[in-house]
């Protein structure tokens, strides 16, 4: 019998248990973000030009709370979309529910609510973008439910992006025989650098791998 879950409800657990995935601790299980970083595609000077401004759009947005309501989405992976070339052919966008989540803050005795609003590319590499007006929600939060809509998927190996705006994580799964899964570094625009950069260079290669 296909065991089914909501992406809303689910955790790693219930995935572990229904569907025997787990974390692959394998350096050679997910090469394709590390190449991407060492490949020949060259971001261009007009490219540099338009990360700066997405980073400081976005920095502007976070020093003046609460964000604009789709913020995430519209100012920071729309332009990274573009950049990356997944607004023209071959590739085809979807949009998935958006998933409700929350989480306790502590200190201020609230609870935060937020949104995962999803994207998915041909089938192959999903984006959950967290929308939150404190824009500080964790992206393990949205870890089960990237990894639920990529086991649905109809190929057995897909790719993830998860970002809340600051940060970005890449993740990969492999269902070809155990389901197992791994994740890339975490890419931030807090850190000292131009980490769009490298977020960009692992977008546009993981398009040719998808497209190809």
């Amino acid at each position: 019998m296909v065991q089914t879950l909501k992406a809303s409800k689910v955790n790693l657990g219930d995935l572990r248990e229904q569907f025997g995935l787990t974390l692959s601790n394998d350096p050679l299980f997910f090469p394709e973000w590390q190449s991407a970083l060492g490949s020949k595609d060259v971001i261009t000077a007009a490219e540099h030009e338009a990360l700066k401004r997405v980073k400081s759009n976005f920095q502007n947005l976070v020093e003046a709370p609460p964000l604009l309501e789709g913020a995430v989405k519209m100012v920071v992976l729309s332009p990274l979309l573009d950049l990356a070339g997944f607004y023209q052919p071959p590739f085809r966008i979807k949009t998935e529910a958006t998933i409700s989540i929350s989480s306790p803050d502590e200190e201020e005795g609230v609870l935060i609510k937020g949104e995962i609003d999803v994207l998915v590319i041909m089938e192959a590499l999903w984006m959950l973008v967290i929308e939150s007006k404190m824009s500080d929600f964790s992206l393990l939060k949205a870890f089960p439910q990237a990894l639920s809509y990529m086991m649905a998927s109809s190929k057995a190996i897909t790719f993830g992006l998860i970002t809340n705006g600051n940060d970005f994580i890449f993740l990969k799964l492999d269902r070809e025989r155990t389901p197992q899964y791994a994740t890339s570094r975490v890419f931030s625009l807090l850190t000292p650098g131009h980490e769009l950069i490298e977020v960009l260079q692992i977008l546009k290669h993981l398009g040719h791998r998808i497209a190809n």
